[in-house]
């Protein structure tokens, strides 16, 4: 009988057999590329609570030299609730899920995202779209620039050519916000076991010279890594078995024909 043949062939197949049987991960959740261990975020996403009985906080980092302190969560939108952000439009504010305040004002570093990626071995998180890296012109020095352009043409210009301007020099910003560079923020996370369950330890890293991507590490027992058990109620024991029983007969006739 060839039974370290037969080990070594099956230790290819189980987990190719697991890899066929999972199903699209839920969101913030995540297979290894490699090794298929199952990650799931979700263990520490801070989310609202019904009956208020205790303190519901987001994750916080200390921003030291930087000047300001960081707020997020991990793949859900912030649990403070934010009026406005700079830069943002009022129905996105409520999908914010990085942030920072500077001189009374609210600034966005990346909207809601549930899906975390691999990068080589490291876990990570990209949260994107938030506030305008560079201060945008303000609407009172464009109203005062529109003004100036316009004061040697009002005797001459009637209703009609000022509306059409106007309607120009609003598809104009327009285009011009679409193409504005955001606030980013990037989420490395690392295994750390000696955090309990639901726990984890956020670190501001630092931020490039242009104040547009934001770099944290996230440690957490969530980004250990994990087996998952097959939708079919088989985990990696159970295809081994069910592989190894189907197999050894296989292997005991071809032993004995020789």
């Amino acid at each position: 009988m060839r039974i370290p043949t037969l080990i070594s062939i099956l230790s290819l197949l189980v987990p190719l057999a697991l890899a066929k049987q999972q199903k699209a991960p839920e969101p913030c959740t995540i297979f290894h590329p490699t090794t298929n261990a199952y990650y799931d975020l979700n263990a520490i996403t801070v989310r609202p609570l019904k009956d208020h009985k205790k303190a519901h906080k987001d994750w916080h980092a200390w921003g030291y030299d930087y000047g300001t302190n960081f707020s997020l969560n991990f793949c859900a939108p912030v649990i403070e609730t934010l009026e406005s952000a700079v830069g943002i439009e009022k129905e996105l504010v409520k999908n914010i899920s990085a942030f920072y305040k500077y001189k009374g004002e609210t600034y966005s570093i990346g909207q809601v995202s549930t899906e975390p990626v691999f990068r080589g071995r490291k876990l990570s998180l990209n949260y994107t779209s938030g506030s305008p890296c560079d201060e945008p012109l303000t609407r009172e020095k464009r109203k005062l620039k529109d003004d100036d352009d316009d004061d040697d043409k009002d005797d001459e210009e009637d209703d009609d050519d000022r509306k059409s301007h106007k309607g120009k020099d609003k598809d104009k910003d327009r285009h011009k916000n679409d193409n504005v560079r955001r606030k980013s923020t990037l989420i490395s996370f690392s295994c750390d076991q000696n955090l309990g369950t639901g726990k984890a330890h956020l670190s501001f890293i630092g931020a490039s010279p242009d104040e547009c991507a934001y770099f944290f590490e996230a440690k957490s027992v969530a980004a250990c890594g994990g087996v998952v058990e097959a939708p079919s109620g088989l985990g990696a024991g159970g295809v081994f078995s069910v592989m190894f029983a189907t197999l050894f007969p296989l292997f005991v006739d071809s032993g004995t024909d020789e």
